[in-house]
């Protein structure tokens, strides 16, 4: 079964070709520091070839006051995180930080003093923002300048010092999604005609500019990067995804990077077999993926891993259900982002059911 043979992530060896995808749940405590709850959900999800986390926010700003999603900005967020890891490892488990900026996917409700949320160009995500006010429409974000764009790429870099002091295997950039560094990636949301856009390079220079300064502190094998090139989520949209993100997987093939992560619907990939040619390394495949699928998809070369999101929500043992054949849990949407153990850390393994 090709999912369950091993493969060697850069210096990681994984006992399986299953990973756990970042799942954001809101569960983080105060001052968006990861709690115990947190980490007996990651702890229950070691059998995971390799564990993903949340999206964690890099920089005091990039979420403003959504106290639930755990950040990695100071030294309190990065020892919570500490026991997180610890529990992973000790179960045999191997677990990434996800380094995220919500970017324009905010709202002055959530910002500190009531600021603008930022990026690239002054273009508004599509839909709502969750807020204390209800639900309120994304804003035209503030435009970065030049400074700030290179102000932002040392937080990452700060980020990850953090992440390495708090003991995970690696790191995954999110540069998906219609965050922060998505949105300079597609000329649906950067419009820019400075060295930040216009063209395919300029729109990639603060991936890789986060990247490198990602890379003076990690290994590069151990450095991933996440991509969405056809999702919509917040809003995003591309006139020439299958151009922009060949491109893309190009320029990241110049470092060694542990993997590329792509976000794309498993029944019809169109870019997927694109980066395939592109980028030499490890290929992570996720969006809908079923067993079979999956498999299939490892058999044929299309990808290396396959990352489940929903599946992992509602299955804590998902490798051990995939390998006896089991019948999975069903996910309950209504807890995915409610708080508390419920629906997070109470699905029954298989022994148990």
């Amino acid at each position: 079964m090709p999912l369950f043979s091993a493969f060697q992530l850069g210096p990681i060896t994984l006992p399986n070709r299953i990973v756990m995808a970042p799942l954001t749940r809101r569960r983080a405590g105060h001052g968006k520091i990861p709690t115990d709850l947190n980490a007996l959900h990651y702890e229950q999800r070691a059998s995971a070839g390799l564990i993903i986390s949340e999206s964690t926010e890099v920089d005091p700003h990039s979420g403003g006051e959504l106290p639930t999603r755990p950040g990695i900005f100071n030294d309190h967020q990065a020892e919570g995180w500490r026991k997180v890891v610890a529990r992973v490892h000790a179960a045999g488990g191997r677990i990434f930080l996800q380094l995220s900026h919500l970017g324009r996917a905010s709202h002055p409700l959530l910002m500190a003093n009531g600021q603008l949320p930022i990026g690239p160009s002054a273009i508004a995500a599509e839909g709502n923002a969750y807020t204390s006010q209800g639900l309120q429409p994304f804003p035209a974000p503030r435009v970065l300048d030049i400074a700030e764009i290179q102000s932002l790429a040392r937080q990452f870099g700060h980020a990850a010092s953090l992440a390495k002091h708090a003991g995970f295997d690696g790191v995954e950039i999110q540069a998906a999604n219609g965050y922060l560094i998505d949105t300079f990636l597609r000329d649906g949301s950067n419009t820019r005609d400075d060295a930040y856009g216009g063209t395919v390079e300029k729109r990639a220079r603060f991936l890789l500019e986060v990247l490198e300064a990602v890379a003076r502190v990690w290994d590069e094998n151990r450095v991933g990067v996440h991509l969405s090139p056809l999702s919509s989520f917040n809003g995003m949209s591309d006139s020439d995804p299958a151009t922009n993100f060949t491109r893309i997987a190009r320029l990241l093939a110049d470092y060694d990077l542990s993997y590329l992560h792509v976000i794309e619907p498993a029944q019809a990939p169109q870019i997927v077999p694109l980066i395939r040619q592109a980028f030499d390394g490890p290929l992570i495949l996720s969006s809908g993926y079923t067993r079979a699928l999956a498999e299939t998809a490892v058999k044929s070369g299309a990808g290396d891993l396959v990352a489940f999101g929903e599946a992992f929500i509602a299955n804590p043992d998902l490798p051990h259900r995939f390998r006896v054949g089991a019948a999975l849990n069903a996910a309950d949407r209504a807890t995915f982002y409610s708080g508390g153990a419920k629906g997070y850390t109470d699905y029954p393994a298989l022994q148990a059911v």
